[in-house]
């Protein structure tokens, strides 16, 4: 199984490159998020890859992080989901932005993606809601505080100053990030005025 391409960008199109490896050339299929990512042709390029072998073919999927490919594999655990669906995810959110939008139960942020629909929206921010801190990278504190809020119980103070800042115009995932951020430097007692004084001051930094 092919877990790793090193070589170099031959050529591309709507949802694959491909990557010349020593004179041989890899159809890598991608999200469009990791193709506008990718260096001009005759670049050095490095992909994590995911190989699927079915009965008719072989079919590689390329992820710039090891990160998105987790998730790739991830997501297709959800019915209704499958490579085609979650390399639209990857394309419209990014990995820490799908782990918020789980953590926060927002079904309608995962719903921007194209071939998305409510149904599978809502399946896929019930089913992986465990697993949303594991894949969030450096934030596990952040997305833990946001489950908790997505959750409701988180404590009043907290929930008052996301409820605020989003009535600012933020949005969800802004505002949770930035009062996580800020109960980071006031601690577990502060009240909701410190928290929102302090979130504004992390989201205008």
């Amino acid at each position: 199984m092919i877990g790793k391409l090193k070589g170099v960008v031959d050529s591309n199109g709507e949802d694959w490159v491909i990557i010349d490896v020593h004179g041989v050339g890899y159809q890598v299929h991608c999200s469009t998020r990791t193709l506008g990512s990718l260096p001009s042709a005759g670049e050095a390029v490095t992909l994590a890859i995911e190989t699927h072998v079915r009965e008719t073919e072989i079919k590689l999927f390329g992820f710039s992080a090891d990160l998105e490919r987790e998730w790739f594999r991830l997501l297709q655990n959800v019915q209704g989901v499958g490579a085609k669906v979650a390399l639209a995810i990857l394309g419209t959110l990014s990995p820490g932005e799908i782990a918020s939008a789980i953590a926060l139960q927002d079904k309608a942020m995962v719903a921007r993606a194209p071939g998305v629909g409510p149904k599978v929206a809502q399946r896929i921010v019930t089913e992986l809601k465990d697993k949303a801190p594991a894949l969030s990278g450096d934030a596990t504190g952040t997305i833990g505080l946001q489950q908790e809020i997505g959750e409701g119980v988180a404590g009043s103070a907290v929930q008052d100053a996301v409820s605020a800042l989003s009535n600012l115009g933020y949005s969800s995932q802004q505002a949770s990030a930035a009062v996580g951020a800020a109960l980071k430097s006031a601690g577990e007692d502060a009240n909701s005025a410190t928290l929102i004084r302090l979130g504004l001051r992390e989201l205008s930094s």
